[in-house]
């Protein structure tokens, strides 16, 4: 029998694809969400270097915005763009944060050729 693989440290966090994969949870899975945006921004910036503080500052944040506004009908505008990691990660660029600030990779910032 084949190994299986190990079980997936962001359960939630692989299914939301767009913002609207997190509509429907509750709480508690909003809660684990964050956690498991935090986990996923430290291990991207742990990777390519940036700005952590600030991202870290607004997972919560992000969850709630995104959660609650229909983005992207909604727009949002980020007043610091290194504060946007996690906005990323939740908006269909999560497999390609780790190329965050290298050359052909997103940007360390928010551009508007990315959203």
């Amino acid at each position: 029998m084949p190994p299986s693989a190990p079980a997936s440290t962001t359960p939630l966090l692989d299914r939301v694809r767009v913002p609207s994969d997190m509509r429907n949870l509750s709480a508690e899975q909003l809660r684990q969400l964050a956690d498991e945006l935090r986990a996923e921004t430290i291990q991207a910036v742990s990777v390519t270097g940036g700005h952590l503080g600030a991202s870290l500052g607004v997972v919560e944040l992000t969850v709630a915005v995104h959660a609650v506004f229909d983005t992207p009908h909604d727009r949002l505008i980020w007043d610091v763009g290194h504060q946007a990691y996690p906005h990323k990660i939740l908006t269909g660029r999560r497999d390609r944060i780790r190329t965050l600030r290298q050359g052909g990779g997103l940007s360390g910032f928010t551009r508007r050729s990315e959203s």
